[in-house]
Parts: structure tokens; sequence; C-alpha cells
């Protein structure tokens, strides 16, 4: 691929659809899951899982039991021959999971609870742990929400996420603080974690959220007009039920500098940088570029800088869908990315992409020198952001894939019919008119997926590959 090869055309959008309503886990996978769990609790040779969760770090819980704790705390204990607990606060005894299917115990501790509320039906939380059997000479393992690289904090995996009391408390049970550990690796590891490696039932729900942020992002590009609020466009990012994973992102002008901004009452003028995010549990969409219907547009240096800068990132984005595939080095790709990057134009924000579940960023594969190896059941977010070297302006497109072995494949294609019919109409798109030449194991989930249209008015004109 050249740069001479990337130009814009006339290119229509088809409407792919979506599942009407949003595919359920069935219970016999979250029991799947606990007994993974348990089967890789006795390998690692830990007595015991504490399990974390709160509204923003929720995922790991959700995984393993479609529970996300709302306003309030959670705990999940998992002990190696197969016990589980769930411990929640006063509101969250309404919002409890299939306890009885799943074979959870349910406990009340109020100290989950918001402030104010009730704390008298509740015993110490030592109790409750003792209880479950956490005590002298075990070794714990506790899941927050990551884990960390040793030469930031020296502690290696004896640093916690987990809050103070409750990390205290299990050091004094067990007599020993080194018995205490990170085990957030265990569903989070960039190799092999529980949660890097998705089934077809969380696929399809990783499609119909997908489909929801690509059709929200999508919506909001078509309202898009001079003179209109950020905040006016928000109501657009319909996420149909679904809870968000992040907030609402959408600016316009200097104001996007701030990627990350909430929508305000800033309006949009001609020649503006624009863009929006939009992100639910399992999915997040973005696409920016500039309030141009053209050049013209474009004043002074800008004009040509941004076509540029546009260009190659396109480029950059068709490399990667180029490069992902079942086999390939994560490693590999970025040296792909990297090649193609024009060094003068821009630099990467962030890593060229990561592995995307019910939180948006569950990790990365894709470093320099990287050695993992991409696997089927991979959920992976296109997610390149790049910062202008030169005048300021914006361009990004972010989607998610999966990759699929043969066998995946079929699971999908047998058991999820629509679904495969929506990604097979994707990478026809993607193939045939964006010119993106697409691994037969690259699944697109996304509406929008390699769609770029580099001129917010004008929609109809969209990059793609000669």
């Amino acid at each position: 691929m050249t740069c001479a090869s990337i130009t814009t055309g006339p290119v229509v959008l088809p409407s792919f659809g979506l599942a009407p309503t949003c595919p359920e886990i069935p219970t016999e996978l979250y029991r799947a899951r606990l007994a993974r769990t348990g089967e890789r609790l006795r390998a690692e040779r830990q007595n015991a899982l504490v399990v974390y969760a709160d509204r923003e770090h929720c995922a790991n819980v959700a995984y393993l039991t479609g529970f996300d704790p709302r306003f309030e705390e959670a705990l999940l204990l998992l002990s190696s021959e197969g016990r589980s607990k769930l411990l929640v606060g006063n509101e969250c005894l309404g919002y409890l999971p299939d306890t009885q299917a799943l074979g959870l115990e349910v406990e009340l501790f109020q100290e989950f609870s918001l402030m104010g509320q009730p704390r008298n039906a509740s015993r110490p939380l030592r109790e409750i742990l003792r209880d479950f059997g956490l005590g002298r000479g075990q070794r714990i393992g506790c899941v927050g929400w990551k884990y960390f690289d040793e030469h930031l904090l020296p502690g290696g995996p004896q640093e916690l996420d987990v809050p103070a009391y409750l990390a205290d408390l299990l050091r004094e049970l067990t007599g020993d603080p080194k018995r205490v550990v990170n085990a957030a690796g265990l569903f989070m590891d960039v190799r092999d974690g529980l949660r890097v490696f998705n089934e077809p039932a969380q696929i399809a729900q990783f499609e119909y959220a997908a489909c929801v942020t690509s059709e929200g992002v999508l919506s909001v590009l078509r309202h898009l007009r001079l003179g209109l609020a950020e905040w006016e466009l928000e109501k657009y990012l319909d996420t149909r039920g679904l809870p968000l994973s992040c907030h609402r992102m959408i600016s316009f002008g200097d104001k996007a500098r701030r990627v990350l901004s909430s929508p305000s009452a800033h309006r949009a003028r001609r020649g503006d940088p624009y863009t929006v995010g939009f992100g639910v549990q399992g999915a997040l969409n973005c696409r920016a570029g500039m309030m141009a219907a053209g050049p013209g547009d474009l004043t002074g240096a800008l004009r040509e800088f941004y076509l540029l800068l546009a260009a190659n990132y396109f480029q950059v984005v068709a490399t990667w869908y180029e490069t992902v595939r079942v086999g390939a080095s994560a490693g590999a790709v970025v040296r792909a990315v990297e090649n193609v990057r024009d060094r003068k134009l821009y630099r990467f924000a962030v890593n060229p992409g990561h592995y995307l579940h019910l939180d948006e960023w569950l990790h990365s594969p894709f470093s320099i020198g990287s050695r993992v190896r991409l696997r089927s059941g991979m959920a992976l977010q296109m997610d390149i952001i790049p910062v202008s070297l030169g005048p300021f302006c914006y361009i990004n497109a972010e989607d998610g894939v999966v990759l699929g072995d043969a066998t995946l494949r079929t699971q999908l294609a047998q058991g999820y019919p629509k679904l495969w019919k929506r990604v097979q109409a994707r990478r026809a798109l993607m193939r045939e008119v964006l010119g993106i030449n697409l691994d037969d194991s690259v699944l697109p989930l996304s509406n929008t997926a390699g769609w770029l249209p580099p001129w917010a008015l004008d929609l109809d004109t969209a990059f793609i590959i000669h």
C-alpha cells in the first residue's frame, strides 16, 4: 500500500441493522466461567479469590455472575474448592443475579451501602471472611481492576488496587502480607487472561453493543449542523438501555483538544475540528474530523496539512485492519502501522489498539516489541488516536472487531445467523468498496468499521484505497 493509493470518493454506507434486543448470556456460561476460575485458582495454588467491584470497576464480577453493583460496592468471594459468596449493600439486595442457578451464597454487608443508610443488619467483615474460610497460612488473590508494572510500583504482586480496609484485613487474617497478592491478571493478563477470550454468546452481546454505539455516532454525524451546540446532539447517542462504559463525548473547535470532554454549550463553526465518542458496556465508537464540506472551508496552512494527515491516518487504519489476524504477532501489527505513519505529521497518543470487553479498555497487546500472539476469540478495538504535530486538527475512527478461527466462525454462523450476515456485509463493504483487504479471521462488529469521512458536512465522501 502506498500513499498514492489513498484517495477520497463516493461511499454509500449501507444500513446493516442490528439485533432487535440485546442477546443474553446463558446461566450455563456463567457457571462455566466460575468453574474455569476455580481451575485457575487451583493451578496457581491459591486458596481463595476476592473480587471487588464498584459502579465503574464492575467488569470482573459482571463477567463471572452477570451482576454489576448500582450506586454501591460489592465483593465476590471464591474458594478453590468451589464455594462462592456475593456480598452486597442495601440497594443491591433487590438487584441480584439468579443466585440459586449460579450456586451463589449472598450476604448483606451494609458498609457497601451509601453513607447514612442503615448499618444494623450486617455482620462485621472480619467475621464474614473468617466464616468463608479465609485465615492464617492461606494464599489469597485480590482482584480490583488492574495489575501493575513493577518498575513503577516496587511492591510487585503485593501491590493491590482494592480498598485499604479490605487489603489490611486480608493481610491480617493470613498472618503474612506476602500471601495476599494482586490476581487481576487471572482475568486481564495480556496473554491468557480469562476475559481476553470471548465465547460466541459474549461476542453476540458485543456485536449488539457495537451496533448501538456505531449507530449512535452515525446519528450524531448525520445531524451535525453549523451553529448547533454540543449538548443539542447528545440526545442522538441512544444507549437502548445498555449501561455506559464511559461518559458521552462531543466537542467542537479548540475544545476538541480535550478529547475526553463531555458535551457543553460550545457551538460548531465552519472549519472547526469535531470529535464524537460513545461507549456502552462491550463497545465504543468514535469519529473525528473537520466541520467542513471540503478543503475550501479550511484556511491557511491547515488546508494542506489536514489533507496529508487525514490520508496518512487512513493508511495507518487500513494497515492495522489488514495486519491483525489469528496467529499474528501484536508487535508485528505495531511495526506495520509505525512503518506507514508519517512521523512529520503526527504521533500516536496511546497504543495502536487494545482489547475491549465490558470495560472499554481491558488491556493492550499492541506495544513495541510485543510477542503476544493474536488468537481466536479476542475482541480488539481499532483505537489509533493521532496527535497533530502541525496546525491543530483532528481525525479519528474507532471500531471493534473479533478474531475468529474456522471453528468460531462456524459457531457464529450456525448459532447467530443474522449476526453472521451482518458481519459478512460489513466485510464486503470494507473489502470491495473501501479497499481494505481483511483476513478471513477478522470479523467487524461495528456498522461503521473502516468508514472515515474527512468532512463532516459531506458524509457521502470517504477515504478509499484503489
